[in-house]
């Protein structure tokens, strides 16, 4: 395994703002990707990391937040319910806060790295980490959710 450099939205903000591309097929190329990006997490103490953030351009997420490891490929959210308002901050915004209002309960349906469907169904900080990486596939930096930026 590798650790990967995480793009700053200071420097890599042209990147980080494109729209990510399905993963076709699920190759040892991705999952050594997979592998790559938890320990690139793990090691900047994120609890979640998506893989335009790492500088490649897939929809691939993974999300560590206590309640084990979620791999998410290809992830959408099939279900949002309720409301919830807290602090965020991101892996590409070092330093920065921001209040967020995000969906209190999601249900996100990916692949897994055997290709096999899953769905998850995260509430509070899982149902906040699921929406952030997932807005990152798709350009969306939580600043531009924010109600209240912390600094």
């Amino acid at each position: 395994m590798a650790k990967l450099k995480i793009l700053k939205r200071s420097e890599d903000e042209e990147t980080l703002r494109k729209v990510s591309r399905e993963v076709t097929e699920i190759t040892p190329r991705i999952l050594t990707l997979l592998d790559d990006m938890v320990e690139t997490m793990r090691d900047a103490n994120g609890c979640g990391l998506a893989a335009v953030q790492v500088g490649v351009l897939r929809r691939i997420v993974v999300i560590e937040t206590g309640e084990g490891l979620f791999e998410f490929i290809n992830p959408q959210i099939i279900k949002k319910t309720g409301t919830q308002i807290g602090e965020e901050g991101c892996l590409s915004l070092p330093g920065e806060w921001a209040q967020v209002k995000r969906p209190a309960c999601v249900t996100v349906r990916a692949l897994n790295r055997k290709g096999e469907e899953i769905e998850v169904t995260g509430y509070d900080l899982l149902a906040r980490a699921m929406c952030h990486e997932l807005d990152h596939l798709d350009g969306i930096l939580y600043i531009d959710k924010a109600e209240k930026r912390s600094n």
